[in-house]
C-alpha cells in the first residue's frame, strides 16, 4: 500500500475547548488509485487530510507514505517529505496575484528535481493562451487549472485536493474532474479528494466516509463512472 494510517487520533484546544477530530483512523490506499474522501461538515475530512499532507501534527497513531513513516518528523523533514512527495490543490486556489500564471507554475518547478514539462502541462490544462495572464484575469475555472498545473508540475507521488470543485459552478466541476482523471491515467499519481460533492465518488478506486471523526464507510468501486459521465455535480 502506497498510504497506511493505522490508529490516528488528533485533538484540538484544552480543558473546556477540546475536541477530538480523529477518533482513531485505520485505512490503506494503493499507488495509482483515485480515493475520494467523503463527510459532512465538522466530520474530520480536511483535517485528516492535512495530517497526510504534513500540515498538522497527529496526537498519536502512525502515516506511512510510499513506506516511510512520517509521524514525528521534525519541521525541517516534514518540509523535506511535502516538497519530494506532495501535491496541494485547495478550493480557493491560493495563487500569487501578482505572478502570471506561467510564474505561479514555475514557482513550484523549481521546488522538484525532476519535474513535468512546464510547457505540455499548461497544454494538458487549456492554459497555453493565458499562460501570461495573472490570476485577476482569469475565471474561477481556469484559476483552478493554474493551481492544478502548479501542485502537478513538481511530479509528486501524491496529490492531495481539499475540495477542489467547491466554489466552482457544475460544467467547470466536471471539466476539473476530466482533468484529475486524465492526469491520474497519465502520470499514475495517487490522488485522495476531499469533497462534500456525493457524485464525485462514483469516478474514483475508493471511497472513504468519515463521520464524527471515525471511518464509516470504506470500500472499493467495482464499477467506475467516467468524470464525463457524472451527474448532479
Amino acid at each position: 500500500m502506497y498510504v497506511e494510517v493505522s490508529n490516528v487520533k488528533k485533538s484540538y484546544g484544552e480543558g473546556g475547548s477540546y475536541t477530538l477530530v480523529l477518533k482513531g483512523i485505520n485505512v490503506s490506499i494503493k499507488e495509482g488509485d483515485m480515493c475520494v474522501i467523503s463527510g459532512t461538515s465538522g466530520s474530520g475530512k480536511s483535517t485528516f487530510l492535512n495530517c497526510l499532507g504534513g500540515l498538522d501534527t497527529v496526537d498519536s497513531g502512525s502515516i506511512k507514505v510510499d513506506g516511510k513513516e512520517i509521524v514525528g518528523l521534525s519541521p525541517v523533514k516534514l518540509a523535506d517529505y511535502r516538497r519530494d512527495n506532495l501535491g496541494f490543490i485547495f478550493q480557493f486556489y491560493n495563487l500569487v496575484p501578482n505572478l502570471t500564471v506561467k510564474e505561479n507554475i514555475k514557482v513550484c518547478e523549481y521546488l522538484s528535481d525532476n519535474p513535468i514539462n512546464m510547457d505540455e502541462l499548461i497544454d494538458t490544462l487549456g492554459l497555453t493562451e493565458h499562460q501570461n495572464k495573472f490570476p485577476s484575469q482569469l475565471s474561477g475555472g481556469q484559476q483552478q487549472r493554474c493551481a492544478i498545473a502548479r501542485a502537478l508540475v513538481k511530479n509528486p507521488k501524491l496529490l492531495l485536493c481539499d475540495e477542489p470543485t467547491g466554489a466552482l459552478d457544475s460544467k467547470t466541476s466536471k471539466d476539473i474532474l476530466i482533468l484529475l482523471e486524465e492526469i491520474n491515467k497519465k502520470y499514475n499519481t495517487t490522488m485522495i479528494i476531499v469533497t462534500h460533492n456525493n457524485s464525485i465518488k462514483n469516478m474514483v478506486d475508493q471511497v472513504i466516509r468519515i463521520k464524527d471523526g471515525e471511518i464509516s464507510k470504506n470500500y472499493r468501486n467495482e464499477e467506475k463512472v467516467a468524470a464525463c459521465d457524472l451527474e448532479d455535480l
